[in-house]
């Protein structure tokens, strides 16, 4: 571990020392070797697609099982209700970042307010919203091995007061950044520019850009809903990039679901089917990027020329140095962003910032961008486990020394899943496949008597090489490397890897041995199964 990495977890945990109690009103040593005010069997940390995912599928696979969600916002929806700047909407499409369990029937790319009703609608037809505690922001975590639980201090934001949780299982579907935190680099003169900055995860509500010209900064998937939402009340807006991104563009629709309704097909069937051949679209697309990448790079690049016509400087603004798919690639509904570049409504500079002035920004060729307000959609921060201290019996959990198995569990870390979802799919199909594994799990150690599991490497494991979580040649967003410190290592087999393969992997989950050599099992004595 970096010395910063082993500086930030240390500073982490001092906040919180599990091993510090102060004594509360009744005397009674207040930290988490204090009596939990409850207990549940699972304890499930967010409530944005991946929580209540995990909600639906207890309730439908683990019917004895009590649980409760704990969300540290004041309502559910995670990015899709953090997120407020203009034009926010999903870049997966919503038959596949929908869940499996309830079809999409509007359009493929979604606003947030569409994704949060459609959301309120299975917390409502499940009868969820009973096991959902909001305003609830888990502090720390710590597992007992003598007790074989997890035990959580969560404080109420309204009332500033601290509760304390136990769980047999910890279910994390709380994301990978930080919700009201966006990565804002710092640039030369930020103090002395006299307009307006915002970063979309931070969104002003008093912002006011009409008439105004705006430079969003970054080239992403926020950047490409962001421009052309605000170019259209905006004098003008700049997209200012360093280095181009690979885009894909077509109509908010899918030519196989409208055709099934042109045919009556159950809007059940019409999901399914048109899920299957997203995925499969998916896995084609992204096997062509790796197999034939230069083939590939020049269809996408085709196409922003054809929506830009032959003037346009396509090779320095739209012609990335890297393979397609080592990057996100955003998906533009009805190819917006670039409709509003055509009609000179916004712009793009590919160049370096130098500093900022007074008036804008001055760049490193020496131009100079003028600018009532600048957007920084410049990234997010990773904070993989919520921001949580975790201990194990009294010892700081640092999850950088642990092997992801799967990239949802970590070796020597019991009862505990983690959502990581897919890149290049939908990050709810991964959510759901991870639901029916734990869900599998809970099923299987309730029936064997089992007290707690964890992954731990195989014999055949021994001298098996570890890596950084992340492949740098797959792919390597700047997000990623700046978390490389702080997220699990990797192994060179399918089973200590987070693949990224979904057509695969939908094969692979359900039918991974529970009894495996890779799980280690703490199981009850005869004695107490019989008592049972």
């Amino acid at each position: 571990m970096s010395l910063a990495a082993a500086q930030a977890l240390q500073s982490l945990y001092d906040t919180y020392d599990m091993n510090k109690h102060t004594q509360d009103d009744s005397g009674q040593a207040a930290g988490l070797q204090a009596t939990p005010n409850e207990h549940f069997d699972v304890l499930i940390v967010g409530a944005g697609i991946s929580g209540i995912a995990g909600a639906y599928h207890l309730r439908q696979e683990c019917p004895d099982s009590s649980f409760v969600l704990l969300e540290s916002e004041a309502s559910f929806g995670g990015t899709w209700w953090t997120h407020r700047s203009p034009g926010i909407r999903s870049d997966s499409d919503l038959h596949t970042f929908g869940y499996s369990f309830k079809p999409w029937v509007g359009p493929p790319i979604a606003t947030a307010e569409e994704i949060l009703s459609y959301m309120g609608e299975v917390i409502e037809e499940n009868i969820l919203a009973q096991h959902i505690r909001y305003r609830h922001k888990i502090i720390k975590a710590e597992w007992s091995e003598i007790n074989s639980q997890w035990t959580v201090n969560a404080v109420c934001t309204e009332t500033d007061e601290t509760t304390r949780i136990s769980a047999n299982f910890l279910w994390m579907c709380q994301g990978y950044y930080r919700h009201n935190e966006g990565y804002t680099p710092e640039w030369d003169g930020m103090d002395d520019y006299q307009g307006q900055i915002a970063h979309p995860e931070n969104w002003p509500d008093d912002i006011d850009y009409a008439g105004k010209n705006v430079v969003v900064i970054g080239s992403g998937a926020t950047s490409a809903t962001v421009v052309p939402a605000m170019a259209k009340s905006a004098a003008h807006v700049t997209m200012l990039q360093r280095t181009p991104t690979f885009f894909r563009t077509g109509r908010n629709a899918i030519d196989i679901a409208e055709q099934l309704r042109k045919l009556r097909v159950d809007e059940s069937w019409v999901h399914e089917i048109t899920r299957r051949q997203i995925m499969s679209d998916q896995s084609f697309f992204t096997e062509r990027c790796l197999t034939e990448p230069e083939t590939v790079a020049d269809e996408l690049i085709v196409n922003i020329r054809n929506l830009l016509g032959p003037n346009y400087n396509v090779d320095k603004h739209f012609t990335p140095p890297y393979r397609p798919w080592r990057q996100r690639i955003a998906f533009v509904p009805d190819a917006d962003l670039f409709k509003a570049i055509a009609t000179e409504q916004a712009s793009v500079v590919t160049d370096e910032i130098d500093r900022f002035i007074e008036t804008g920004i001055l760049l490193k060729s020496g131009d100079t961008l003028e600018a009532d307000i600048v957007v920084t959609a410049t990234g997010f921060n990773m904070n993989i486990m919520g921001d949580i201290a975790f201990a194990i019996d009294g010892k700081p959990l640092d999850f950088h020394e642990t092997v992801t198995y799967r990239g949802m569990m970590f070796t020597g870390v019991p009862n505990l899943a983690w959502v990581f979802g897919y890149f290049r799919g939908s990050w709810t199909i991964r959510s759901e496949l991870i639901a029916g594994f734990v869900c599998r799990m809970l099923n299987h150690m309730r029936k064997t008597g089992a007290k707690s599991v964890q992954p731990g490497l195989r014999s055949e494991d021994t001298n098996m090489p570890l890596f950084d979580w992340m492949d740098d040649e797959d792919f390597n967003p700047n997000y990623l490397k700046r978390a490389v410190s702080i997220l699990p290592r990797r192994g060179d087999k399918r089973e200590w890897r987070h693949t990224q393969d979904h057509w695969n992997e939908i094969k692979e989950f359900p039918a991974i041995d529970l009894e495996g050599e890779e799980f280690v099992y703490r199981r009850d004595t005869r004695s107490d199964l019989a008592a049972e």
